[in-house]
């Protein structure tokens, strides 16, 4: 079998990829300043999730994508305004480097800005609705070994566009301070790197309201 090389010129280099996360965060620190002084709520929230897509059902390719999957750390950023809408700004990697099809170790991060519309339920229980738009950066390190015999595909660093919708339940157990089951699910565009463009999270958020009205 032939060998097929890399699939991404080395050139580019391994930090051009973490430039958005970057340009991210800075904009979630403009957002937090901009909008505290004038905020009915703002909450503040890490947690845990899981992430999976679907995985590839034949192994009759030698580079076949995996699915896309792990355990996440995670972090949001809530803002609420008048009619229970606002803006919501999230996070969430990996804290352990991955190994990319049993050869390479990689880092994905996911990261998107939403609109959010706020629903109470009971007295200490609301519900968080949301959408929006983000990104998918990659993160991909030396290769370590690869036992193909015709060779492997390395990858070095790659971003793609996502939309993003989420859902979840917090309830307030001790005063402003909050647990959230949550479910996310993520459109990335032109996930070539995984088996799906599909991708979903699943975790548990604490969190505290640090304003409200």
């Amino acid at each position: 079998m032939a060998n097929l090389g890399p699939a991404r010129v080395a050139s580019r280099g391994l930090g051009i990829g973490v430039f958005p996360l970057r340009t991210f965060l800075l904009a979630c620190v403009l957002a937090a300043l901009g909008i505290s002084a004038q905020a009915q709520q703002i909450d503040f929230a890490v947690g845990g999730s899981t992430v999976w897509s679907p995985k590839p059902h034949s192994d009759s390719q030698a580079y076949l994508p995996p699915g896309e999957g792990g355990t996440m750390a995670n972090a949001s950023l809530q803002y609420l305004g008048e009619r229970r809408l606002g803006l919501n700004i999230e996070g969430a990697f990996h804290p352990k480097e991955g190994l990319y099809n049993g050869y390479q170790y990689f880092r994905p991060i996911l990261y998107d800005v939403n609109g959010v519309y706020a629903r109470p339920f009971a007295p200490k229980v609301r519900g968080d609705f949301m959408a929006g738009v983000g990104g998918e950066t990659l993160i991909f390190y030396k290769t370590t070994f690869c036992g193909y015999a015709g060779g492997c595909r390395t990858y070095v660093n790659d971003n793609h566009f996502l939309l993003h919708g989420g859902v979840g339940v917090r309830y307030y157990f001790w005063r402003k301070f909050f647990v959230r089951p949550e479910v996310h699910y993520y459109y990335i565009l032109n996930n070539f790197e995984f088996h799906s463009d599909h991708v979903f999270r699943l975790g548990v958020s604490i969190g505290h309201t640090f304003r409200s009205e």
